[in-house]
């Protein structure tokens, strides 16, 4: 046959070479999709042989071969070759599987290790075997009883992205004959296995007689023997598993292949069935951290022989009890929810697992040897040990009961944490430190790897801090007496790592407990105080409590105490944290985490102890054992409260304010929890969210029930209440579980972590939300009055807080005469009076109590009106929305008058309006529609000011009826003139929510306002002004290292490089500029300070060691980059932040596109960012260099560039707007490229008279210093104005101007050109100040007889005939007059850095106009030099005296 592969492969493969040779494509990005068959069937004895031409390394697994009877001309091929079926064999690494499922386990060479030019092959011999061929070498049979017709199958899987068909042949005959003395025969059966009849109609009578036929006859005794492999009659996993087992260890160890890229198919059973009171257990090898969920264990009444494995074990419906995770699943459904304390999905490698049936029938799991309980009270007879290996469960090994040396420790630690009197040695074999002092605290001498104790056990240091950052774990040498104070000391901290000292308790003895790299992965019996939570067993229980412990300095105590009612308090510098914890047992050990930079750490004496905390008032016997709700003494404005009683997954923390869903990423409902008492009249329950995952769909519920939590049995999930409920599901209002209306104003489903939720009833019955403060109008009437706030913390919802905001809102709503002036207004202007009218287009919802108007559907049917007609002289102004800008549409807001009252509509929105407002005919409308005005639809005039399809997002548009019987529209403020004469007087405004424009808002008052007062600047006269800084101070709560003064509107570092964090306390308002100015710098560090914005409130930020850690909706600036959530997103941005020199002012601006600028000296860079929510908050690094800034940077007065005088203009920009370095400042701080060549022209010894005494006017144009300034790179400069180039990659020393010279119009009316010159030219042009035709550089001087393409070799006018006058070459660029033929190059060596550099010098010139003539350039360049200039203009010729006057002496160096 052919040696080639069939044109059908795999999505992903590439043929070439004549189809011999095949390719993965994207193998960086795919591992599947690679499969390829024979072109022909295979024929008796041929080896289909590839060769590996290419791997990579970026995946688990590599090649599978094999063959397969299923045509490829008509083959539906799947992802990889272990999904044939229909009569498939494939070898994958060293396992051969049949149809997908494992046949044969450790044949041949393992696949997985071949190399690139590495053979395999594949063969059918004459008796039906296949056989795996590896460079030449046969592997034996792998199976038998193939049918006749194979193709050849080659899966590139993995690692293997590409191989090529080398032949398709009979093996040599020396081959073949040494591969035939092999025994080629198989058992298709092995002993161990039950014969296939047995495990269908299996009863005790002939089960008994099975064991019979197998043992010989025994009788009641046991049976010795199931199987010939073994001689110990030990439990062994079945040959048979799931199709990604791989059985090892004599069957006594299975491991799921592809771990990181498969989940499931990992289903091990035993080899036979269980006896009564036998253990069946378990160690737990190998876990990844990829996937949710873990190991399932269990029994099946399926005889493994004869089972279908299913992908994982609770998808069989019949005869199977697992336990998963903390409960129990029998036949695939949840039986019990909380079998035991402990899940499966948070035990570590090394912990066991078994499981037993009784005698009784019972079935009893245990874990670490511990017994769990009765799981199952009633087992079948006859059942087999099942293991599914799912999640992060990767490998697995039976253990025997005689074989439990390794679970001494598990044991213990297990025991210690489901008794404390359970196990625990003897006082007489207790290890104490100091006989003489029994009863004094001490650390234990076992500790963690990298700890170690001094000071007679006093002290606990990692000696090798800068190192490593954890394994740092120490307890105390005995436990903790009830209102026992344990506190330490920190006295060293290193500043290399993220995070610091962990304190807490934990019922494991240290003598006996394999001790952990970090406390909080102990999943058992433990309580830490982490940064400024609390976790128990590993899982977060209290987010934000107390002070961050990870702020804290060398010197700095903490410290913890159980009290004796069981409550768990911590302590910082002597200050009691409150309560954190409930329940804890007694007899806990103290624990200290020497993590991340905590070094050393030691006990304080008794002396030194702070003194208990008080008694809390409300004490936690009314709690439920999971749920402490006390409130610790604390005083509020508010008594709200979550209720102690709720969802069975629900925790209600920080004393009755918090509440939150444990175990988020496996449950995702069952967590309702309620108010603590009766929502009064106009009260508003608001809570925030602070937690979300974004594992599941859906998300937080909120509303409100009559039923008393008391008597409220909490069902899974809020939708399920049926009765006196009333709640808010996405954007639909629902009543008893039943929906009342869809499209309410706000989606729950969209909210964000910080956002806040309120719910108010008020005393007409109403109920509304409030989103972030905002009333989203009546979502329903006729409540009871008295219902409790109920929130669901379901799918993507984890975690809520009760805010400060909790309370009586406005006295207005708690009347039941709610009038006009009664409604709050939430309008985004002060004063705002204005409504909307209740009746509108069918397409509109209003909100915001009328304010507001949005189209929730299509791009028609937006019509709304005023609530009331207009007055004479009244505007009536809206603005466009943030956010609400549809681009798929065309057209936009349209705007008029109407004498269609709304009243005369049908009550119903859904008819008699027409989809437009230029449709709307049955009264007389007038309107403007993009710069058309209509009346009645027909066309008034047309061009009238400015077209509304020019709308973006923050425009204000108005329409107003003026006495003179006219209409006139507004945009941003501005009036454009009469539209419309002869208007009615009876008149409402009237909008159309059109094409792109989906939302607006009313911004106008009802009153009569002078305009300008309230005039914005249009966006159709915009002009560039230099924006104000707003000065916002920064907020107490920051890095660790910053010290704040000047009532903190200065900021400085006050040790180490980092830990320099720092944000404003208010948020920053749209169009308003932060600006902070750099005041010190220190040359010590390297890189330099960065900053941004973050989009959630900072008040409870943990601040970490650098912004470049911020990772939740932060947006950075660093370097010339811009980073989000610490990904960067943009490369080459403004300047280089690194090298600002001290003064310089920086800034941050989001405009009202919600786009992020940056400012340097006042100067906009452009937008580095979109999409900033609203609020956000600019944080500032004070990192490395950077030591001191403060807000509020010099911005010079806000004038228009185009209010600015000529006088005021130095290379297009103002001197006092651009950053110059200050007069004092040395230039070698600045900039290392200025410094370098201020080096060089010290090197010249040019006279200083010749230089400007003014550093300030010295100006480098180097990448950073000129993207510093925000220059551009060309500007007008004279009378008529002409264009030049700024000198780029030049340093510009300005020169000393004569008297005569600043009293001029030189610099005002000349023009600016270049120069190139040399270096021995420079003493004789500044002597005489300008240059000179005879005094020029040999390469700047030609012969005015010189032919020129534009004639100048005619004789001058006062000349000599046939004199040579020389001239002098100027160009507006220095792209030309820097050519190296002008300037030519000069090698130094740097005194400071002794390095050698090329360099060379110019000038830049005022050139008189009408002085010199402009030509192409004499060198006879044909490509261009600088994009601005053509190359017959780039040359300028001049040869009259004092035509020149010399600007800047300019230096490049190389």
């Amino acid at each position: 046959m052919a040696a080639e592969l069939h044109p059908r492969s795999g999505k992903l493969i590439g043929l070439s070479n004549s189809n011999r040779t095949a390719r993965r494509n994207q193998p960086v990005q795919e591992f599947n999709h690679g499969l390829v068959l024979s072109k022909e069937p295979l024929r008796d004895r041929d080896v289909f042989t590839v060769r590996i031409d290419k791997k990579v390394n970026s995946w688990s697994g590599s090649i599978e071969i094999g063959v397969t009877a299923l045509d490829p001309a008509a083959l539906d091929f799947p992802s990889s070759a272990t999904g044939l079926k229909g009569g498939s064999w494939i070898v994958s690494g060293c396992s051969v599987l049949r149809d997908g499922r494992s046949v044969l386990e450790e044949y041949g060479r393992d696949l997985d290790q071949l190399a690139e030019g590495d053979r395999v092959g594949i063969q059918r011999s004459s008796r039906g075997e296949l056989h795996l061929w590896v460079n030449g070498q046969d592997c034996g049979a792998a199976a038998s009883g193939l049918p006749p017709k194979l193709w050849a199958v080659v899966d590139l899987y993995g690692k293997c992205t590409q191989v090529t068909v080398v032949s398709c042949e009979p093996p040599p005959p020396s081959a073949e004959r040494e591969s035939e003395t092999l025994d080629h025969s198989r058992p298709d059966k092995f002993l161990n296995n039950l014969e296939p009849d047995t495990g269908k109609n299996m009863t005790p009578q002939n089960y008994q007689r099975t064991l019979s036929r197998w043992t010989g006859a025994h009788g009641s005794s046991l049976p010795i023997s199931f199987s010939a492999m073994t001689t110990n009659d030990a439990l062994l996993f079945h040959e048979k598993c799931g199709t990604l087992i791989k059985l090892s260890n004599n069957n006594k160890t299975a491991e799921r292949r592809r771990p990181l890229d498969e989940f499931n198919n990992g289903v091990v059973m035993t080899n036979r069935p269980l006896r009564h009171n036998e253990m069946f257990e378990i160690r737990i090898d190998k876990l990844v951290d990829k996937w949710s969920g873990s190991i399932e264990i269990g029994v099946t009444t399926h005889n493994p022989n004869n089972l279908d494995y299913p992908a994982t074990m609770t998808n069989l419906r019949s005869g199977t009890i697992m336990m998963s995770g903390c409960g129990i699943l029998t036949n695939g459904k949840g039986t019990r929810r909380e079998y035991c304390e402990f899940s499966l999905d948070e035990l570590q490698e090394g912990d066991h697992i078994g499981l037993m049936r009784k005698a009784s029938g019972a079935l009893h799991f245990y874990i670490n040897g511990i017994d769990q309980g009765v799981a199952a009270a009633q087992t079948p007879n006859v059942v087999y040990g099942v293991v599914d290996l799912y999640g992060m469960a990767v490998k697995v090994t039976i253990v025997h009961n005689h074989n439990h040396s390794d679970r001494l420790r598990r044991n213990n630690a297990i025991m210690r944490a489901l008794s404390p009197d359970v196990g625990r040695p003897r006082p007489t074999l207790s290890v104490t430190p100091d006989a003489e002092l029994p009863d004094r605290l001490l650390f234990h001498p076992n500790c963690g790897q990298k700890a170690a104790i001094i000071s007679d056990g006093r002290t606990a240091l990692r000696p090798h801090a800068t190192d490593d950052f954890n394994h740092g774990v120490v307890l105390s040498s005995r436990p903790l007496r009830s209102n026992e104070v344990f506190q330490v000391r920190i006295d060293k901290m290193v500043d290399k790592w993220a995070g610091s000292i962990e304190i807490g308790v934990t019922t494991h003895n240290p003598a006996y407990l394999q001790l952990p790299s970090t406390m909080t992965n102990l999943r058992s019996g433990t309580w830490m105080m982490t940064g400024n939570g609390v976790m128990h067993n590993g899982t977060t229980i209290l987010d934000e409590y107390g002070h961050n412990l990870d702020r804290l300095k060398a010197g700095d105590t903490v410290g913890v105490v159980r009290k004796e009612d069981g409550s768990l308090h911590f302590f910082v510098n002597g200050v009691a944290q409150g309560p954190a914890a409930w329940n804890v047992p007694p007899s806990v050990y103290a624990v200290v985490d020497l993590y991340g930079q905590a070094a050393q750490a030691t006990i304080m004496d008794d002396m030194d102890l702070p003194p208990l905390p008080e008694d809390s008032s409300e004490g936690p016997t009314a709690m439920s054992p999971g749920s402490p709700c006390s409130v610790g003494g604390a005083t509020t404005t508010s008594d709200l409260r979550f209720h102690h009683l709720h969802g069975t997954n629900a925790v209600i923390t920080n004393g009755g304010r918090t509440a939150l869903r444990q175990n988020c990423r496996s449950e995702f409902n069952d967590a309702i929890v309620i108010s603590n008492r009766c929502l009064r009249d106009g009260e508003l329950f608001e809570i925030v969210i602070q937690k979300m995952v974004d594992r599941w769909s859906g998300s937080i519920e909120a509303g409100v029930t009559a039923i008393r939590p008391e008597e409220l049995e909490f069902p899974n999930t809020m939708t399920d209440i049926d009765y006196d409920t009333w709640m808010l599901s996405g954007t639909a209002i629902m009543q008893d579980g039943n929906t009342m209306r869809n499209n309410y104003g706000c989606d729950l489903d969209s909210l964000t972590t910080g956002s806040r939720i309120g719910m108010m009833r008020s005393a007409s019955g109403d109920l509304h939300y409030y989103i972030n403060g905002v009333d989203q109008g009546v979502a329903c009437s006729g409540l009871p009055p008295e219902v409790y706030a109920v929130i669901d913390l379901y799918g993507q919802c984890v975690q809520v807080s009760i805010t400060s905001s909790s309370g009586p809102l406005d006295n207005s709503l708690c009347t039941s005469n709610v009038t006009e002036k009664s409604f709050p207004i939430h309008s985004p202007v002060a004063g705002v009076a204005h409504r909307l009218h209740s009746k509108h287009g069918k397409n509109v919802v209003l909100l915001g109590e009328g304010c507001q108007a949005v189209r929730v559907g299509g791009y028609a049917h937006g019509i709304v009106f005023s609530a009331k007609e207009l007055k004479t002289d009244e505007l009536f102004e809206v603005r466009e929305m943030i956010d609400e800008v549809d681009e798929q549409w065309c057209g936009s807001l349209h705007i008029g008058l109407t004498t269609l009252a709304p009243l005369e509509l049908p009550s119903c929105p859904l008819s008699g309006l027409s989809p437009s407002l230029p449709q709307l005919r049955t009264k007389v409308t007038w309107l403007l529609c993009g710069s058309e005005v209509r009346r009645n639809g027909v066309l008034q005039r047309q061009n009238y000011g400015c077209s509304l399809d020019r709308l973006m997002v923050g425009n204000r548009v108005g329409v107003k009826r003026c006495n003179d019987d006219t209409m006139h529209i507004f945009i941003d403020g501005e009036d454009m003139g009469p539209a419309a004469t002869a208007v009615a007087k009876n008149v409402y405004a009237v909008l159309d929510l059109y094409g792109r424009i989906t939302a607006v808002s009313i911004v106008s008052s009802s009153l009569t306002e002078d305009v300008e007062s309230v005039k914005a600047p249009s966006i159709f006269k915009s002009e560039p002004c230099v924006l104000l800084p707003t000065v916002m101070a920064f907020l107490e709560n920051h890095g660790k290292n910053i010290q704040l003064s000047n009532q903190n509107l200065t900021a400085a570092r006050v040790s180490s490089y980092n830990q320099g964090l720092l944000v404003t306390a208010q948020p920053l308002a749209r169009q308003q500029l932060f600006q902070v100015r750099i005041d010190r710098l220190n040359p010590s560090w390297t890189s330099s300070l960065s900053l941004g914005v973050i989009g959630h409130s900072p008040d409870r930020l943990n601040f970490p060691s650098t912004a470049c850690c911020l990772k939740r909706s932060a947006w950075l600036l660093q370097r010339d980059s811009v980073f989000h959530n610490s990904l960067k997103i943009c490369e080459n941005y403004g300047p280089n932040l690194d090298t600002c020199p001290e003064g310089t002012a920086l800034g941050l601006l989001v405009d009202a596109n919600s786009c992020l600028h940056l400012y340097v000296n006042g100067m906009d860079q452009g937008v580095a960012a979109q999409d900033i929510p609203s609020p956000c908050y600019p944080f500032i690094d004070l990192y490395g260099q950077c030591e001191q800034v403060s807000v509020g940077g010099e911005s010079g007065e806000t004038r228009c560039q185009g209010d600015m005088e000529k006088a005021d203009m130095v290379d297009g920009i103002k001197e006092s707007v651009c950053w110059t370095p200050p007069p004092e400042a040395n230039p070698n701080k600045t900039c290392e490229y200025q410094a370098l060549c201020s080096r060089f022209k010290d090197m010249l010894t040019l006279p200083d008279g010749y230089f400007s005494e003014d550093a300030k006017y010295n100006l480098c144009y180097c990448e950073s210093c000129h993207k510093l300034r925000g220059d551009e790179a060309y500007y007008k400069r004279g009378e008529p104005p002409r264009d030049y180039a700024l000198p780029f990659g030049w340093c510009r020393f300005a020169l000393r101007m004569k008297s005569h010279c600043e009293v001029s119009n030189a610099l005002k009316k000349w023009h600016i050109a270049y120069h190139g010159t040399s270096v021995g030219a420079l003493r004789r042009t500044l002597d005489h100040s300008q240059l000179l035709p005879g005094m020029s550089s040999i390469f700047s001087v030609s012969p005015a007889k010189v032919e020129g393409p534009n004639g100048y070799s005619e004789p001058e006018e006062n000349s000599a005939p046939g004199r040579e006058v020389p001239r002098v070459r100027l160009s507006p660029t220095m792209r030309y007059s820097g050519l190296e033929i002008f300037a030519p190059k000069v090698q130094f060596r740097d005194p400071r850095s002794h390095r050698c550099h090329q360099a060379q010098v110019g000038f830049q010139v005022c050139v008189r106009p009408g002085s010199y003539k402009v030509g192409p350039p004499t060198l006879g360049h044909s490509e261009p030099l600088d994009p601005r200039f053509s190359n017959s203009e780039i040359e300028w010729i001049t040869k009259e005296q004092g035509g020149t006057l010399l600007y800047g002496l300019l230096v490049r160096i190389e």
